[in-house]
Formats: structure tokens, C-alpha cells, sequence
């Protein structure tokens, strides 16, 4: 159990004005006495120092400290910056520390919750701008709204019993909850209240300390120097709680080329902001104070390559004389080769083209205007017979030149082909698949499959015959051989991609079981390795199973489904040659066919394990809410990985959630919520209702069945020969009903793993399993 130690989180130290909802603007009446700057801040209004210089509530105060002008908002809080576009102010908060004595006067709601409530007016925290930063050892801190069961975040940081020696061992500047954490701030607000929670057991000190930061800040400041004294923050305005009229502008913007935006900064209620029209910059809140921008000065904001010209509101970019096309891109204006239309840019004599112009001339020999028909006049005996052979010979040599050179040309694009394809064939591990033909010649025969064949199925890799993706590559629909099938390209052009591409063709090459996808062969002549594998026509589990609408896949046939994905897994693990782990089961890489056959899918992240080994140490690969955790935080990875991911499976088809996103009421993930229904009898308050109508009885042992393929302890769990018997049994029990004599079946200890899943799920464990905390 945790010790509960409470602390004032000082959010946000401002008090509007009471009158701010209804106060008149002065903007119009706004003079020159009025200071527009504090240090390097710029003050616009509604923000002001001097009476009558500001909105009320948007007063500031610039003091000098050591002779250097610093901006406080409400003599609170440093203001680091005013952004009137984004209607944003970025200050200073201070840090809260858990071991300091709570200060009676942020108002003390009882002694374990203490909060700071916040008048309305102008300002909140801006969503999804700013975070919950804690930094200490064995410590949850819970940001809660008005009350003590309102929690709406929390984050926990742990530090190791061997390096604790009174100061923050900071694992690295992401938070990842070793010595820090951190965790989203809903914003909005009227008030927060902060509790610090200590673990049992902790050997650091009884100090914490909390911050709210900037989010985008936050890499700027080093863990590793913590604590500050003070985190930047992000604070969001409006100029009125009211929302913008709908047939006019707001009173409050009074620049004539202004509009009224409404904002949703503030939870339950309303308020807007004003914004410069397009085209226009400024201040919205003053007269006139929105003005044209000339765009035609800020070439690195609106791009122009050509010759700009300013309008109201707006400018023109356009290509200079004698060129074409789209002046708002480099190089997007191309010269116009005049000569190419003698009709219009009037040239008929010779004709050379220029950067932006051309120059017309007769030829030589003439005389007179080449710009009109006929105008140039040739000169008598003008031309020589040594000119007459010259012209001759060139010709002659002009003609064997023109008949060779195609012939040459096609012979260097050949050999220029020919060693690219060598080249890619050697970097797509080309050598790798000759040896496998040679060890298998039915591979052989139906592995290697030319471009020209895959570029004719796909039409070109069309857009649409496109299918899908997955995390591996984007999928077509062609047509080879009379057959249909699919066909992975890789998405990006990277070594990892091209291993993984090859690492699926190797694992396939050699798996031939009905519940696994069938590959055909393969393409190595491109920059990118294609694949070619049988065409699953009827989409993925999760698109089946997560469908609108109370009704989904039957009963039966998800039971069924478990079994065959069930019987693949235990195929790969124990029926071949060598060991194969998935690495990656979830219900998106389970293809179903026209008879709802399941068929595993996807095995770019797949590894072969040698059968003396038992495990092996890779780097992380996988999907959030199916990873099993122990490979999560050590690395290893064995066969009980796959059956981790295979417990989640099943949990999703018995409830109809997505395991990625779904949370509880008490924030657990669908592991650790489903493991407690079942040990407290409640197992109905989460079951799919479809499931339950049609279930017959299975459900507990199914249910039963997953828990225990996601224990925490890999050891514990069941292998999957083991895991595909006991659902071979449920099926021929499920088939069987229809017996008139009691048929006596072998079941899973179903209380026996409820008793245990009781005492499984400590705290610590918990926040192991969820993927949601943050890291």
C-alpha cells in the first residue's frame, strides 16, 4: 500500500477580475504613455502596465531586478513571453516540494488533498501544452479536479536500492520513470489539487518534487541537474467569456479587418479570441491595428521565385518575361524556347533561344528581316565548292553516326540494367534465397518471379490496387498466373526494411501450415524486394471483430478462430525445423478468408531461435497493450512471448476491446482489469453481450484460459501445444452438446486460477503490464 503525503501544487498563482466578463474595452482610447516593452517582451494590448493601458485582468507589472526589467503577470509570475496570435502567455511557475509544510493559505481542503482554486477570468492552461513533471524516487503523485475521487493524471518514478545514496538518480531526459515522470495536464480547469503516494519499502529520502512544464520546453532542462526553482508554462486566454455573435463581429475586435474566433481553452463554458484576417498582421484588439502584410518582403514565408507583387490582402507571384510555370518553387519557372514557336515570337531565319529572350538571325548567306516570311534574300555565289564538300562529307559522317548510335545506346542501357539488377540482387540477400534453392528445389521453381511479371499483375503498382499496409510495407491485389494474389512493397528504402523483407521470405520459405499465409515467391531485381504470397480475401480479425453495431462474429466461430491461430503458433514453435517466434500476434495480422479460416499474417518481425537455446536477447519489436511485459523490460525474448500476446488475443475476442486504447474506470489496462473481474466473480461486467447470449458455458473456461497465458512470469504460463490441446478439447466439448448422456470432460482448474490471479496483481505489477503510463 502506498503513505499518502499531500502538497500545494501552485498551478496557476492568478486572480481575475471580477468584472472581466463585462468590462468595456479602452482600447480605442489606448495612448502613446502607455509602455509597450519590458526587457526584450513586447506588451501588446489587451495586455498594459499603467492604468488604463489594459483590459481588465490582462494588467502586467515590469520591475527591475539587479537593472534588468522583468515582466510579472499579477506580481506573480515572470512572463517569459506574449503570443496575441495564439492568445498565449508563457510564464514561470514554481516548483512545489513534498517535504515542505503546507501553507495554510492556498486553502486546505483536508490534510491528505490541498489545492489551489482559480477565479474566473481570462486564463488557464493551455490544452495540450503542458505537463506534470515529478522528480524523486518511489513516489506516485496524482493530479486530481475538485475532489479527492476526480483523479485525471498521475505518474509514479521508482529509483534502484544499489545507486540511492540521498540524490536523484536520473535515468535520462525523457522522463521514462526511472528518478522522473511525467504525465499529460487536461486542461481547463477551475482548480487542481495534488497528493503525493509513497510505496512501501522505498529507500530514498521523504522529498519530491512536482512541476508543470511546457511540454515543448521540457528537453531544454537536463534530468539530470534537477530540481529548478521554476518550469515554464503555457497559459491560454480570452479576450470575453462570451462566444462569437453569429451574424457579426465581436465588439472586442475592433480592427476593420478582423474576425472573432471562439476558443475551447475553458472546460464548460465559453469565451473567443480575435484574429487578423488573412492576408493582414497586427493587433486585432485596437483600431486599425490589423495592416497589410507585403508579402512580397518575406520571401521565406511566402514563397516567390519569380516577380511579386503586393495586393490588399494578398500578393501575386508570376513567372518573369519569357518564362513559365509555377513561380511560388525553386526553379518552378522554365525558360521559354522561343524557337520552338516561330509563328508566335515571329523568327524565320536562325533561331537561338536565350535565358528569358532568343535571338532571331539569317543564315548565312542572306540577308534582309528574319522576322517576317521570306525576308531573308540569299546572296549570289555564296556558296563555295569547298563548302558544298564540306557540308557533304558532315553529312555522310552525320548518317553512320545516327544508324550506330541507337545500337550503342541500347547496348550500354542493357549493361547499365543488367548491373543494377546484380547490385540489387546482392543487397537484397540474393545469395540468401540461392541458398535455400539449392537446399529445396520445389522453393526453386516458384520463388523467383521477374518484374516485368509483377509490374504487369499490379498495372504499374497502381494506387488502386492497393489493399492495405502493415508495419512492414503496403500490400497490392494483382493478378499472376491466373491467380490472385498479394504483393508486399516495402515503404521505406531502408537497410532494417530490406533484413526484415528477407527475414519473412526465409521464415515462410519454409512453413507450410493452413493457418499460416502461404508465400509464392519473391522479386530481388528492384531497389526494394517485393513479396508474393496468397490473396486473403476477406480482411483482417480486427475489421471482423470490431465492426458498428451490437453483433459481431459468432460465438462458435471465434472459438474456432483461437484454435486455428492457436494451432499456427504451436506449428511454428514446436513443428519446425528450428524454432519461429512471431514477436507480433494481434488481431490486425490475423487474415480471415471466404470460410473464416484464420490465417497468420506479417512475419517481417518474426526470429528464428536455435532449438538448443531457449530464448534470445533482441531488441524490442512489437504492438503496445499485446507486448508481453517481461520481453518489454529484459529484452529476452522466448516462446511464452507469443503466448502472452495470444492470452491478449483471446481477452479481445471474449470483450470486443481494442487492448491498445482500452482503460478502466480505475485506469487499468484490459490485462489487469480482465484478470480482476475474473478472481472478484464479475467476469459478465466486461464480456461481449453477444458472447454471452451464445456462449454455452465456455466462457469461464476460455476466460480462465487467457489469464493464464498472460501471467506475469513466463514460467508460469502454458506453451501453446499446451494452450492448442486444451481449446482442441473445449471445441469437441462445444461440439458435443448435442450428447443425450453427461459427456465428462477434462477442464482447466478454473478456480484455481482465480484464487491465483487475487494475489498476482500487486501495484508494482500493475503499472509493469499497462503501456499507457508514461515513458
Amino acid at each position: 500500500m502506498f503513505s499518502a503525503v499531500s502538497a500545494a501544487l501552485l498551478l496557476l498563482p492568478l486572480v481575475a477580475a471580477a468584472a472581466f466578463a463585462a468590462a468595456p474595452s479602452p482600447a480605442s482610447t489606448v495612448g502613446r504613455h502607455c509602455t509597450s516593452r519590458c526587457g526584450n517582451i513586447s506588451i501588446p494590448y489587451p495586455f498594459g502596465v499603467e492604468p488604463g493601458c489594459y483590459r481588465p485582468g490582462f494588467d502586467v507589472t515590469c520591475i527591475k531586478e539587479d537593472g534588468t526589467p522583468t515582466l510579472f503577470l499579477r506580481n506573480i509570475s515572470e512572463v517569459i513571453d506574449i503570443n496575441l496570435p495564439n492568445g498565449t502567455v508563457d510564464v514561470y511557475v514554481e516548483r512545489v516540494d513534498q517535504s515542505l509544510p503546507v501553507p495554510r493559505t492556498y486553502g486546505i481542503i483536508n490534510w491528505d488533498v490541498v489545492g489551489l482554486y482559480i477565479d474566473e477570468g481570462p486564463f488557464t492552461l493551455a490544452p495540450a501544452r503542458n505537463k506534470l513533471l515529478v522528480v524523486g524516487c518511489d513516489v506516485q503523485a496524482l493530479l486530481m479536479g475538485s475532489d479527492e475521487a476526480d483523479i485525471i493524471s498521475t505518474c509514479a518514478a521508482f529509483c534502484s536500492r544499489i545507486f540511492w545514496n540521498n540524490t536523484y538518480q536520473v535515468g535520462s531526459d525523457d522522463c521514462s520513470g526511472i528518478g522522473c515522470c511525467q504525465a499529460p495536464i487536461p486542461a481547463g480547469l477551475k482548480v487542481y489539487l495534488l497528493q503525493f503516494r509513497r510505496f512501501n519499502g522505498s529507500y530514498s529520502s521523504d522529498q519530491a518534487t512536482v512541476y508543470v512544464v511546457d511540454a515543448e520546453r521540457l528537453s531544454s532542462f537536463p534530468m539530470g541537474v534537477a530540481p529548478w526553482g521554476a518550469l515554464p508554462v503555457v497559459l491560454e486566454w480570452v479576450i470575453s467569456t462570451s462566444t462569437c455573435p453569429s451574424n457579426s463581429t465581436s465588439p472586442e475586435c475592433l480592427s476593420s479587418n478582423s474576425f472573432c474566433q471562439n476558443s475551447t481553452a475553458f472546460r464548460g463554458t465559453g469565451g473567443h479570441r480575435c484574429h487578423c484576417a488573412q492576408g493582414y498582421d497586427g493587433n486585432p484588439y485596437v483600431l486599425d491595428g490589423c495592416k497589410d502584410i507585403d508579402e512580397c518582403k518575406y520571401p521565406e514565408v511566402y514563397p516567390c521565385f519569380g516577380d511579386c507583387n503586393n495586393t490588399v490582402g494578398g500578393y501575386l507571384c508570376k513567372c518573369p518575361l519569357g518564362f513559365v510555370g509555377d513561380a511560388s518553387i525553386p526553379t518552378g519557372c522554365k525558360d521559354v524556347d522561343e524557337c520552338l514557336h516561330p509563328d508566335a515570337y515571329a523568327c524565320y531565319g536562325i533561331c537561338e533561344n536565350l535565358p528569358g529572350s532568343f535571338h532571331c538571325q539569317c543564315p548565312q548567306g542572306t540577308y534582309g528581316d528574319p522576322t517576317t516570311k521570306g525576308g531573308c534574300i540569299t546572296i549570289k555565289n555564296s556558296f563555295p565548292g569547298w563548302k558544298v564538300a564540306l557540308i557533304a562529307s558532315s553529312g555522310f559522317i552525320l548518317l553512320i553516326v545516327a544508324l550506330v548510335a541507337p545500337f550503342v545506346t541500347r547496348k550500354i542501357q542493357l549493361q547499365r540494367v543488367k548491373r543494377l539488377k546484380e547490385k540489387f540482387f546482392k543487397q537484397n540477400h540474393g545469395l540468401l534465397l540461392q541458398q535455400l534453392i539449392s537446399q529445396n528445389t520445389d522453393i526453386g521453381e516458384r520463388m523467383i518471379i521477374t518484374l516485368r511479371e509483377i509490374e504487369k499483375a499490379t498495372d504499374n503498382f497502381d494506387k488502386s490496387r492497393e489493399v492495405g499496409g502493415g508495419g512492414h510495407g503496403v500490400v497490392y491485389k494483382g493478378l499472376l498466373h491466373l491467380h490472385v494474389v498479394a504483393i508486399k512493397k516495402s515503404k521505406i528504402v531502408v537497410q532494417r526494411e530490406i533484413d526484415d523483407f528477407i527475414n519473412e521470405v526465409a521464415i515462410l520459405s519454409q512453413v507450410n501450415h493452413r493457418n499460416v499465409v502461404k508465400l509464392l515467391g519473391c522479386c530481388l531485381e528492384t531497389e526494394v524486394p517485393l513479396l508474393v504470397y496468397e490473396f486473403i480475401s476477406n480482411g483482417t480479425l480486427y475489421h471482423h471483430l470490431h465492426v458498428e453495431g451490437p453483433i459481431s462474429l459468432s460465438w462458435d466461430d471465434r472459438l474456432r478462430i483461437v484454435l486455428e491461430v492457436a494451432r499456427a503458433l504451436s506449428y511454428l514453435h514446436s513443428a519446425t525445423s528450428m524454432p519461429i517466434y512471431h514477436r507480433d500476434i494481434k488481431s490486425s495480422n490475423v487474415l480471415l478468408d471466404d470460410g473464416l479460416t484464420a490465417k497468420v499474417s506479417d512475419f517481417g518481425a518474426s526470429r528464428y531461435i536455435p532449438i538448443d537455446q531457449t530464448g534470445v536477447n533482441t531488441a524490442i519489436q512489437g504492438t503496445f497493450g499485446y507486448l508481453d511485459p517481461m520481453y518489454y523490460y529484459t529484452g529476452r525474448l522466448t516462446d511464452k512471448s507469443d503466448v502472452f500476446s495470444f492470452g491478449v488475443l483471446v481477452m479481445e475476442l471474449l470483450t470486443r476491446k481494442k487492448p491498445f486504447v482500452y482503460r478502466s474506470d480505475d485506469g487499468d489496462g484490459l490485462v489487469s482489469h480482465f484478470a480482476s473481474l475474473l478472481g472478484e466473480g464479475k467476469l459478465g461486467d466486461i464480456i461481449d453481450p453477444q458472447v454471452l447470449e451464445e456462449g454455452n458455458g465456455d466462457i469461464q473456461e476460455v476466460a480462465a484460459l487467457a489469464v493464464m497465458c498472460t501471467k506475469l512470469k513466463g514460467e508460469d504460463r502454458p506453451t501453446m501445444r499446451e494452450v492448442e490441446l486444451i481449446l482442441e478439447n473445449l471445441r469437441i466439448k462445444t461440439e458435443a452438446r448435442s450428447c443425450r448422456a453427461p459427456c465428462n470432460w477434462d477442464h482447466i482448474p478454473v478456480q484455481g486460477v482465480i484464487q491465483e490471479v487475487s494475489r498476482q496483481y500487486t501495484m508494482e505489477e500493475e503499472m509493469m503490464l499497462s503501456a499507457s503510463y508514461p515513458r
